[in-house]
């Protein structure tokens, strides 16, 4: 049969077991496209190329032998950088580890590979994964598919760049500060950062390379081209750390319903101090006024007590506290000073995170645990709430060195800080629930628009379901011009 490159990561397994395409020609299909246009999109960085071809070779083989084939089986996919993989660089996008090579593959990744797939190599992303683009000094810079002068988002970026090119049929990231929503959000592709405990965290740099239950709101996770090929990919990562599963099992619950008219559906009331572009806002008032149409409940809502601001504050100050631990006291002081010295007053709840003493910290825990319990109740009343990925489309390139305290967004008219695009996926962050992010249109200037599904927390499959169930009724993944064929 013929391939298309753009097919769903499931129909390329239906058709890996039918014998329809073997897995070394859809490797080599991928292959291929990797080499034409690899010099617009720098995004598959690592090529793992001969490993691949053998990979699939023996994928092959295992199934002319009739050996039981995993959920991955012969499946050319991708992985994040950041995530280890035992044989290829973790980089981290910076020069003193361009040949940080690990002995040991990450959970992730042994769950990936132990399910059949095979490896393209890994994806760019910016230094540290501390950015909303992908350019670092190391392998460059990946541009967006829809428009080569912006950015794919970050830091996953050359994962949802892969995806949407058609260079890979899953990509395996990370988020923290958006880094799986926003850059599936600024390509057109769907991304699930998964409940903070619902897959292992570490193998991961920035991170742990041992279990570390200390390292909060990071998570791996999927991007894929449609919301099922997501449900197929977190159950294959989905589980227990490795020494705690001979106690705990994970058992991911069914979505809680099976038609988009039975969903009782919130809508994140807009915030008076929050720009958000106003074609996004239109994109996610499109979206309520089609479920309304289907019979859904929908309403602004948010939970009794909520405070964005308040909310932000807190993640910014866990955020930034994890961001600099390992900072010398030296650079985290000089960064203390500017942020003491900054006009910008959310700035303030980053110094705290910076500066923060351990009766402070344990005071920030608590607040988070304020705000967990506050969407504990919320979810008894609502099965999904919508938001924003972010406040902005994807956005031109900015120089690397242009420091983020320097860095603005225009927003309709109004000039922003850089750092408000980690305010709407940082709701889900803070609390660690699980949000799909999917494609909702795209601007008058063809870009594509994705709007966020945070649903309760272990509860993975509903927001994921619900995606999918837009997607059946709307449709979701287009790609973009000049790379259909």
């Amino acid at each position: 049969m013929t391939m298309n490159p753009f097919t769903s990561a499931r129909a390329m397994l239906a058709a890996l077991r039918a014998g329809e395409v073997s897995a070394s020609e859809l490797l080599e299909l991928h292959l291929a496209r990797m080499a034409r246009y690899h010099p617009a999109l720098n995004a598959i960085v690592t090529p793992n190329t001969g490993h691949a071809r053998q990979q699939a070779a023996e994928a092959d083989d295992a199934q002319a032998r009739g050996e039981p084939l995993g959920p991955l089986h012969g499946l050319p996919l991708t992985i994040k950088d950041t995530i280890d993989v035992a044989g290829l660089p973790t980089t981290a996008g910076v020069t003193t580890r361009a040949q940080t090579i690990p002995e040991q593959n990450s959970p992730v990744a042994q769950r990936v590979l132990e399910a059949g797939a095979v490896l393209l190599g890994k994806t760019n992303i910016p230094p540290y994964a501390s950015d909303w683009q992908a350019n670092n000094p190391v392998f460059g810079r990946t541009n967006n598919p829809w428009d080569v002068s912006r950015s794919p988002g970050g830091s996953t970026g050359g994962g949802a760049a892969a995806l949407a090119a058609g260079l890979t049929a899953l990509e395996f990231g990370s988020d923290i500060g958006g880094s799986i929503r926003i850059p599936a959000a600024f390509c057109g592709v769907y991304g699930h950062k998964p409940s903070e405990t619902a897959v292992p965290r570490h193998g991961h740099f920035p991170g742990s390379a041992i279990p570390n239950p200390a390292l909060l709101m990071g998570v791996q996770g999927p991007l894929a081209r449609s919301a099922g090929d997501l449900e197929l990919a977190l159950d294959v990562i989905a589980g227990p750390v490795i020494g705690e599963d001979v106690a705990w099992r994970l058992n991911l619950p069914p979505a809680r319903h099976s038609s988009l008219a039975d969903y009782r559906v919130a809508i994140l009331p807009p915030a008076d101090w929050l720009p958000v572009d106003s074609e996004i806002a239109a994109a996610l008032d499109d979206l309520a006024a089609k479920l309304r149409g289907l019979g859904a409940t929908v309403a602004q809502a948010q939970p009794e007590g909520y405070d964005l601001r308040k909310h932000e504050e807190t993640y910014a100050a866990l955020l930034n506290f994890y961001i600099f631990a390992d900072t010398p006291d030296e650079s985290r002081a000089q960064v203390a000073e500017r942020l003491r010295n900054s006009a910008n007053p959310m700035n303030q709840a980053a110094l705290l995170g910076i500066t923060a003493t351990g009766p402070q910290f344990l005071r920030l825990l608590q607040r988070r645990e304020y705000e967990r319990a506050l969407f504990r109740a919320f979810f008894h009343e609502w099965d999904v709430l919508l938001a924003p990925v972010t406040i902005s489309p994807a956005f031109e390139h900015i120089a690397p060195n242009v420091p983020f305290g320097k860095r603005t967004l225009t927003i309709n008219g109004a000039v922003v800080p850089y750092g408000w695009l980690h305010i709407y996926p940082g709701i889900a962050t803070l609390i660690g629930h699980p949000a799909t992010a999917f494609p909702w249109g795209r601007t008058r200037g063809g870009l594509p628009i994705g709007l966020q599904a945070i649903g309760p927390y272990l509860e993975d499959r509903t927001p994921i379901h619900f995606a999918a169930l837009l997607e059946a009724a709307f449709g979701g993944f287009t790609p973009p011009p000049g790379y259909e064929e």
